[in-house]
């Protein structure tokens, strides 16, 4: 009867142990870092070292297809793991009155799961996804952004815009993660865009404003090091869409075309990955590395197969 019960015993304890185990994060941090017009025909003619060498170290496909090729509502569907039609941010600039986006955010959920959570980005119209009481830091360093103008199509139709160089946003990240140690930090760099749309998509310039992000790449990933937490990271790589000529609203195959990389614990080496994925998978991938639950039902899913 007393080894009866031992055994019943250990059962339940494996049984716990087991659970307990499986309901553990797969990592501790996960930076999710967008580089805004991202186009992978781009990236492949450019001088990134950092960027290509975490792709080729990492999981990666260089035909990862974003919702929509907006920055706003795509970057929208990277934090939400919704498209438009659940998220309803469907215009691309700052527009105060329209207020912050309904459907939950990750941050949202990292923070119900009680996570510290970080936005550092290059441009103010990302204040729409700062929900209330969701992040714990938001930078957008309008002291050290230039004023630029801008047309999402390429055309004579022009808005004004604020934007923080690379180097500024990598440099205020990197001192957040390295005093704060952010469980999810979401970082957005813009200069490829900016280049993009004022001298073309394979310009010289953006090719050169593409070598700059990367160098800022650099930098956050030697502040991940500093922090002590490199090895208990996950860093997410995509973008909002692509571009052609001085635009990216076309919807064709140039626009909608982007990076997804995964870098970091637990990621799978020199893997490619060849099943479907878009950057609402960014999202879902976020959370299931956390093991924290959305708050609401996603229409992206964790790519899991980039994962041992």
């Amino acid at each position: 009867m007393i080894g009866y019960v031992c055994r019943v015993i250990v059962l339940v304890l494996s049984g716990w142990l087991a659970a307990a185990a499986s309901a553990a994060p797969r990592t501790e941090h996960v930076f999710i870092i967008s580089i805004d017009g991202g186009a992978p025909w781009v990236i492949q003619k450019s001088k990134m070292p950092v960027l290509k060498r975490m792709a080729e170290e990492g999981a990666c496909t260089w035909n990862a297809q974003t919702v929509i090729p907006l920055t706003l509502p795509g970057h929208t569907s990277m934090l939400t793991g919704v498209g438009t039609n659940q998220h309803k941010i469907t215009w691309n600039s700052w527009v105060p009155t329209n207020g912050t986006v309904t459907f939950p955010t990750i941050f949202a959920a990292a923070k119900q799961a009680g996570l510290s959570t970080a936005m550092i980005v290059a441009k103010e119209k990302f204040k729409h996804l700062l929900q209330p009481g969701t992040v714990d830091f938001f930078d957008y360093n309008r002291a050290a952004s230039v004023v630029v103008m801008k047309s999402d199509t390429g055309g004579p139709d022009v808005t004004k815009e604020g934007n923080v160089p690379a180097n500024a946003v990598a440099t205020d990240a990197a001192a957040w993660i390295v005093s704060h140690k952010p469980s999810l930090c979401f970082i957005h760099l813009s200069d490829p865009d900016t280049a993009g749309h004022a001298f073309g998509w394979g310009s010289s310039e953006q090719i050169k404003a593409f070598a700059e992000t990367d160098a800022a790449l650099g930098i956050i990933l030697s502040a991940i090091r500093k922090a002590g937490i490199a090895k208990r990271s996950v860093i997410l790589i995509s973008a909002d869409h692509g571009g052609h000529d001085k635009g990216h609203s076309k919807g064709i195959p140039k626009d909608l075309a982007i990076p997804w990389i995964a870098w970091g614990q637990g990621v799978k080496n020199h893997f490619n990955i060849s099943e479907p994925v878009t950057n609402e998978d960014i999202a879902a991938t976020a959370l299931w590395l956390l093991d924290v639950q959305p708050l609401k039902s996603m229409e992206g899913s964790p790519m899991t197969s980039a994962f041992k």
